[in-house]
């Protein structure tokens, strides 16, 4: 079976409110009491990622906003080129029977050139994981004697 591809993707990429309805009809406009806008099956792409991920001459740098887990729900572990990090936080409710979990992974990949062996991780009092490491010193960062 051939496919035939469009050469390329409209500027502002695929229009998602002319592709969705067509293909789910009872949705398209308003369904019982809830209205359906497209972009709400539509992942958001702009940043809104609590994380901050920089790399300069000074090293390498992860902060995340960890402020609903404790620093013991925390795992932070180098796999490869990653550092991924795992929280899981669980509680029982006050009110009776039940349990509430909350739980994320991350993985951000370290850059060439950062000394992973000396890679370190804490937690501030504002919540923040802060993932850092140096970067590798070459011979040709040393001092001249």
């Amino acid at each position: 079976m051939d496919f035939i591809l469009a050469p390329t993707l409209p500027v502002g990429g695929i229009p998602w409110e002319k592709v969705l309805p067509p293909l789910i009809p009872r949705l398209n406009g308003t369904y019982g009491q809830c209205n359906w806008y497209p972009k709400l099956l539509v992942p958001e792409t702009d940043n809104t990622s609590s994380a901050e991920v920089t790399c300069d001459d000074s090293g390498f740098t992860v902060q995340v906003d960890v402020k609903h887990f404790n620093p013991e729900d925390l795992l932070v572990k180098v796999t490869g080129d990653f550092v991924e990090v795992q929280g899981k936080h669980e509680e029982k409710k006050k009110d009776g029977p039940g349990l509430t979990t909350r739980q994320f992974n991350r993985r951000y990949r370290i850059p060439k050139g950062v000394d992973t062996m000396a890679l370190e991780s804490a937690v501030s009092p504002e919540g923040i994981l802060i993932i850092s490491a140096p970067m590798l010193q070459t011979e040709n960062s040393g001092s001249l004697t």
